[in-house]
């Protein structure tokens, strides 16, 4: 049998337990099939509390909304019932209470359903439908209303452009500002650990030597001041570089943009972080290997990039895959340097309607958003390459890295 026939019969085996699995939960008698339902239900009667809105399907059919309801409030009293009557015979609770009796777990796993089903229908007639209608009557308006919710879809679709362009903006920098922080901590980091063996010549240790003094140095300049003042001094020493050369104002802009000055900053600064990571990774691989290999003749070079390096940088993915998330939302503090990224057009809306916390929040819903999906498609990688997927995501400065 061939490997890709393995592997799909592999899948079709795992879907068929998954499957297996679910349907045992769904003809299973719970335990806690009260506890559970009661909180579902609980959020169908606050759901079916609120204002009926102009796309509700509800709003025609009061009988029918009337019996949906109470249905969910007879469910939270038959829930409230059992609970004080488990109360009452604590000790004897699952051989004499009614409601453990196999028949009435049969029913009442049955009757789960229809909670389940009442308060999706709550669910979506008041929040799903309710928004849209909240979305559809914000984005008619000509003026930015009061109410919270319609005055941030006013604000974010009126200055969808600009607002589209700072989220794209966003994942660019720290998508490629990651991809190449990566190389360039490769680089650095076999800088870091070079060794000088006793058939080097002078010249050999001399730039081994100042190979590893760079790597330390940038390591400890970029990791221990802030980005915001990193982008500033990268923006304007690029600038005057390049307004020395006799250059004028729109043909730096040209060249030396807010855009590359931001992703250069980013790059720069991963590329500390990463390097440290990487390093701890290295050092985590067996220290035999590397003698193993250089016993049956590899130069230190070879033996690092062939034996030790693929090792490592397997040890160090959780921690490397993190950083894009880290980039996602540091690259925020860049928007000093006037790059439209989505903290620039978030400030920018703000400032145009002088309404701030409507724009914040959406902001820092987008933002969790985007670090969400990135998590999730970094955790199926980890999972893809069999390593531990990423822990909890971090700040920049807090990083876990080696001690040198």
């Amino acid at each position: 049998m061939s490997e890709s026939t393995q592997t799909a019969a592999a899948s079709a085996a795992t879907g068929q337990k998954k499957h297996g699995r679910l349907a045992r939960f769904f003809l299973a008698d719970h335990r806690y099939v009260f506890l559970g339902t009661s909180v579902i239900a609980l959020v169908g009667l606050w759901c079916g509390n609120q204002r009926h809105s102009d796309w509700s399907i509800l709003a025609s059919s009061y009988a029918v909304e009337s019996v949906l309801y109470y249905a969910l409030l007879a469910w939270v009293v038959i829930s409230l019932v059992a609970l004080v009557n488990k109360l009452i015979k604590w000790r004897d609770y699952a051989a004499t209470s009614p409601f453990k009796k196999p028949r009435a777990m049969r029913i009442e796993r049955i009757c789960s359903y229809f909670v389940w089903v009442i308060a999706a229908i709550f669910v979506i007639d008041r929040g799903v439908l309710g928004l849209c209608s909240v979305v559809a009557s914000s984005i008619a308006l000509d003026s930015n209303p009061q109410d919270f919710l319609a005055s941030t879809i006013y604000m974010v679709y009126n200055s969808r452009a600009v607002y589209l362009q700072g989220i794209i903006t966003t994942i660019e920098l720290a998508l490629f500002g990651t991809i190449i922080a990566f190389f360039l901590a490769l680089l650095l980091v076999f800088l870091r650990m070079l060794q000088i063996d006793r058939q080097d010549n002078d010249f050999i240790r001399f730039w081994k030597v100042i190979g590893q003094g760079f790597a330390r140095i940038y390591s400890t300049i970029v990791r221990g001041t802030p980005m915001m003042v990193q982008g500033l001094i990268i923006y304007f020493a690029g600038y005057s570089v390049l307004r020395g050369t006799g250059m004028s104002v729109s043909e730096i802009g040209g060249i030396w943009s807010t855009f590359v000055a931001s992703l250069t900053t980013i790059s720069l600064n991963s590329t500390a972080y990463m390097m440290e990571v990487l390093r701890g990774g290295i050092e985590s691989v067996d220290k035999g290997q590397t003698e193993a290999a250089r016993s049956l003749g590899l130069s230190q070079w070879q033996a690092m990039s062939k034996v030790v390096f693929p090792q490592g940088i397997k040890n160090s993915i959780p921690a490397l895959s993190n950083e894009l998330v880290i980039n996602i939302k540091d690259s925020s503090v860049l928007s000093v340097i006037g790059v439209v990224d989505l903290m620039f057009a978030t400030t920018t809306i703000a400032g145009i309607y002088y309404k701030q916390m409507e724009i914040y929040v959406m902001t820092a819903l987008v933002y969790l958003l985007l670090t969400a999906i990135a998590s999730k498609l970094l955790t199926m990688l980890s999972h893809r390459l069999e390593v531990k997927a990423p822990g909890p995501v971090l700040g920049t400065s807090d990083v876990p890295v080696s001690k040198a």
